[in-house]
């Protein structure tokens, strides 16, 4: 209130002070204005005693009250991370708090165990502890599945190494306590369509509609593979079939059964379950014609594909059409929403898939000049694309035809059985054209074996024939990228791949490239990881990559490649702080995974025991590859940090992976 102070004066005053233009309340409208700077001043210096309230130059100095030590940068808000300090540190010496600065910093899942008590030792008769101490009962194979991680409970010899030496690492000790963190995140799949494996009987099926074998994960506290032993104690999943009621089949009617030969069958009126291999079977006969459905999670290091995973979906451009398929929605197959988009002929238009459902059947999508089609997942859904054997004479795959100007985005799907090809007109190539491919998976090799081989390794899951369209893939999984221009015709084709994996399923094989020679492409990289060969005319930038094969390109003149690993003896532009130029040791800095297969746990995440130069290599010092932006080095250094300040006295703390 600008005038509070002139308010204060008695009616006289003011009224005389009217009567001679009110010099009185100028004045004291100046005065209020400074005096409403002292009282704001006042007010922040009450706020800067809290850490909830106070401004951002005051945080180091109550951090510097509670001797605060500060992470590194981007870890956690330094706001909360100050206000945790005091209410970590009167707990401390406890597991809870250990496991609370795992998830906190680390984001991980973890488990704390004092190891002590998993000690082989002589027990006094009168202070007896039977659970702890154990030989290992090899009757127990429950118990014997557990070995070695954080929930073993056999005892152990001393291992007198200590559990946080950068040399070699201990675990059995006294003074040590092991923190067990999960480093792969589960990803649910909710009443999806489960795959009949008619090979081995129309009573099997599996849970991935892949049909490859994939452990399930538990939704408990931490995301552990489920064992068979262990599956009484654990409903992470659910299956759902004709015969069984509306809900879930009962899970006392589910038997654990190792399912590897599809030879065991369970009795009438049960279903056997292999959560290892994610495999389950009913009786032989009682198979259900169609509709089983399942829930269960699988793992995988971060989001990337095809998934149910929160994404961020693009608002649909101004006067677009949206045509929504699904259930309780105006369409039920693609086919009708692209039928509706042929007759109405929009400039801009949504295909938006809103369910988690397998849709089978021929996609064809032709582009006018200038028009655009974006068809992607709705929210929280999952659709897959079964691209069948459909016509005798011609390949089948998502095709797409472009005229100039022209853009389709595929968002969120995963696409199998086929790849997906972009057509030029015929008469002659396409300019100004665009393909985006953002969070979709486009299953290398286009299909898996139960055993996650490719069905067809040598097959492209992008293709471009006949068409200069600038390419962008981000955050996704892709099969062999194939370009079939002619070099005459212009400018090489922009390809630009971010966060993603480009996969052609072995070594050897061709990541990009025209399906034997140099893709007439400028590619643009940006923390990917490649399986296979690069052949294309230039490279203009690539950063944080790790290329498993040879590169090779035509234009070595032209672009970059920064803080990248390329395995010797590639014909590349020139080279910035990559490996293994710098380590002088190609065998020891060679990367190293957990899986190189798509469909399995751990696919193309970086092993636990890799390289620094590969490991802190990036830009930033975090690691190269397409998990470059979870930040694991800088993490699991600042977790080690904050572990070492709660630890009970006289311990020692190490961090170990349990995946």
């Amino acid at each position: 209130m600008t005038d509070r102070l002139y308010e204060l004066l008695p009616t006289i005053h003011r009224l005389r002070d009217a009567q001679q233009g009110s010099p009185l309340r100028a004045l004291l409208r100046v005065i209020g204005e400074q005096v409403d700077v002292v009282e704001d001043d006042i007010a922040a210096l009450y706020a800067d005693w809290f850490v909830e309230t106070a401004s951002r130059e005051a945080l180091p100095l109550i951090g510097d009250l509670v001797g605060y030590r500060p992470l590194p940068a981007g870890l956690l808000p330094r706001r909360r991370d100050i206000a945790d300090t005091i209410r970590q540190r009167r707990r401390k010496g406890t597991l809870s708090v250990l496991e609370e600065l795992a998830g906190a910093i680390g984001g991980w899942p973890a488990i704390a165990v004092e190891e002590y008590r998993r000690l082989r030792w002589a027990q006094h008769l009168d202070h007896q502890h039977l659970e702890r101490g154990r030989t290992a009962d090899l009757r127990d194979a429950a118990a014997l599945e557990r070995l070695g991680g954080p929930f073993d409970r056999f005892a152990h010899t001393v291992d007198v190494r200590r559990p946080g030496s950068r040399r070699t690492r201990g675990l059995s000790n006294i003074p040590t306590v092991a923190v067990f963190a999960w480093r792969l995140k589960p990803y649910p799949v909710t009443r999806f369509p489960a795959y009949c494996v008619e090979n081995a009987g129309p009573h099997c099926f599996t849970f991935s509609v892949l049909g490859n074998d994939a452990p399930l994960f538990s939704a408990g506290r931490v995301p552990e593979p489920i064992g068979r032993r262990a599956m009484r104690d654990d409903g992470s999943f659910a299956i759902w079939a004709p015969g069984w009621g509306e809900g879930p089949i009962p899970f006392d009617a589910l038997i654990p059964a190792d399912l590897s030969g599809w030879t065991y069958s369970p009795p009438k009126g049960r279903v056997a379950v292999d959560p290892v291999l994610g495999r389950f079977a009913f009786a032989r006969g009682d198979a259900p014609k169609r509709g089983v459905r399942v829930s269960y999670r699988y793992a995988l290091a971060a989001d990337l594909g095809g998934g149910e995973y929160d994404r961020h979906i693009p608002a649909p451009p101004d006067g677009a059409t949206v045509f929504k398929v699904g259930h309780g929605h105006p369409f039920r197959r693609i086919e009708d929403a692209l039928n509706a988009w042929r007759t109405a002929q929009p400039r801009d238009a949504v295909i938006e898939l809103c369910e988690s459902e397998v849709f089978v059947e021929p996609i064809a999508i032709e582009l006018e000049r200038g028009q655009s089609l974006r068809l992607q997942a709705g929210r929280r859904a999952r659709p897959v694309l079964r691209l069948l054997d459909w016509q005798g004479d011609a390949p089948d795959a998502l095709t797409v035809g472009v005229q100039e100007g022209s853009r389709l985005t595929l968002d969120g799907l995963l696409v199998t059985g086929r790849g997906v090809q972009v057509n030029g007109p015929g008469e002659g190539e396409v300019c100004g054209s665009e393909i985006a491919v953002r969070h979709c998976t486009l299953v290398p090799g286009w299909g898996l074996e139960c055993d996650c081989e490719p069905f067809r390794p040598l097959e492209p899951s992008l293709s471009l024939n006949g068409v200069r369209a600038a390419v962008r893939v981000e955050h996704s999984i892709v099969g062999s990228i194939e370009v079939h221009a002619d070099p005459r015709a212009g400018d090489p084709i922009p390809v630009r791949v971010t966060d993603s994996v480009v996969d052609a399923t072995e070594s050897g094989r061709e990541a990009i490239g025209s399906g034997g020679g140099l893709a007439h492409a400028e590619l643009t990289l940006l923390r990917c990881t490649v399986f296979g060969t690069v052949q294309a005319r230039a490279v203009a930038f690539a950063e944080d990559c790790i290329f498993n094969d040879c590169v090779h390109v035509a234009r070595r003149q032209v672009g970059c490649l920064s803080h990248c690993y390329v395995p010797p003896g590639c014909r590349t532009p020139r080279r910035y702080r990559c490996q293994p130029d710098l380590s002088g040791d190609p065998d020891r800095v060679r990367p190293q995974y957990t899986t190189r297969r798509y469909g399995l746990p751990g696919y193309a995440q970086l092993a636990i025991e890799r390289a620094d130069e590969i490991r802190r290599g990036a830009s930033d010092q975090s690691e190269m590859g397409v998990f470059h932006d979870l930040f694991e080095p800088q993490r699991a250094e600042g977790l080690r940090a904050r572990l070492d300040d709660y630890t009970p006295a006289g311990m020692d703390v190490g961090l170990f992976f349990a995946t």
